[in-house]
């Protein structure tokens, strides 16, 4: 079968597309005929070698995984082969593994997903996951009505927009193009602010007649970041959950003061905050599924590509010019 391999890390040439053998199911493992793969950040993290839970080279960069199951190991019940699944690194022990024509895993790790469920779409859940959590999780003491996305038409981004609007929030986004306001409100951003030509936290406060927004979810961090606790209504949360333009140089507790009339909050997030948490994050993945499959979530798929293609895949992906998500097929 064919697979991805990195054996020296670095840019998207290390990724090298090469054949090994069809791995067999084990004693309450199942085997998966992949179907869709999607690409992400962390991704690209094991194949430059740079990322904090890095599997042992040589490394299979995949994190996601759609198919359906063509074998099953001794003890394995309630599962039979031709189901559809999903399988996320998160639910093994380690990262990785999955970019792969067939890929062996714990039954207990996979997701089974309904039969109407696309598998295009169901590879496009991860990064849902991660909206969940920043939405539902991160607010503090208030369900937050209101709230800024940076990066409205990214990956997350676009996850974010849809599961906010869901949830009944208002949702603001930034975006750099008039493609890429328009793709943030066709996913449902009722408003969306160009951030290299204007003011975002002027523009901002302007949309919410002055109130601000309950939340702001921001994956670039960087010199803007502290500039949006000015955003902030009362007990207001700034999160950060990536750090891409760095990290702030300003004292960040000295700039919190000055808005100690509505009582600021900063947060940093990982969903690796769930890494030891099984039951929380299979909770929120089997949420996802539900909507999924009533139709209340559509995924945005950017560009589908096939595993040979995987190099170019990373190209996109790290060009940011990607409305979505990107994912490849065998």
């Amino acid at each position: 079968m064919k697979a991805v391999l990195v054996h020296r890390p670095g840019g998207p040439d290390a990724l090298d597309y090469v054949d090994v053998a069809i791995p067999a199911p084990g004693p309450k493992e199942v085997q998966i005929k992949a179907e869709a793969f999607g690409v992400g950040q962390p991704d690209a993290l094991i194949r430059r070698g740079v990322y904090k839970w890095m599997p042992p080279l040589p490394a299979n960069p995949g994190n996601d995984v759609a198919g359906r199951i063509s074998a099953v190991g001794h003890g394995v019940v309630g599962i039979s082969v031709g189901q559809k699944v999903l399988l996320s690194a998160r639910d093994l022990s380690q990262r990785g593994g999955c970019y792969a024509e067939y890929v062996v895993a714990p039954a207990d790790a996979i997701h089974l997903l309904p039969d109407a469920v696309d598998l295009q779409d169901a590879v496009c859940l991860a990064n849902y996951q991660v909206a969940w959590a920043l939405l539902h999780e991160c607010g503090g003491r208030n369900p937050a009505g209101s709230v800024l996305v940076i990066g409205a038409a990214g990956g997350v981004g676009t996850s974010i927009v849809q599961l906010a609007k869901l949830a009944g929030m208002t949702v603001i986004g930034t975006v750099s193009t008039t493609e890429k306001a328009q793709f943030a409100k066709s996913n449902g951003a009722d408003h969306v602010i160009f951030y290299r030509d204007e003011d975002v936290v002027a523009r901002t406060r302007e949309l919410t007649g002055g109130s601000g927004v309950g939340l702001v979810l921001d994956h670039v961090c960087g010199p803007e970041f502290v500039s949006y606790l000015g955003v902030l209504s009362k007990w207001g949360t700034l999160v950060s959950y990536n750090a891409f333009a760095g990290l702030p140089e300003e004292n960040l507790m000295g700039e919190m003061r000055k808005y100690l009339d509505v009582c600021p909050a900063v947060r940093c997030f990982s969903f690796h905050i769930y890494d030891h948490d099984r039951d929380a994050r299979r909770a929120i993945m089997g949420k996802l599924i539900s909507l999924l499959g009533r139709g209340e979530i559509k995924p945005a798929i950017s560009a589908r590509l096939k595993l040979s293609e995987v190099r170019q895949a990373h190209t996109l992906l790290e060009s940011g010019g990607a409305l979505g998500k990107i994912i490849m097929t065998p």
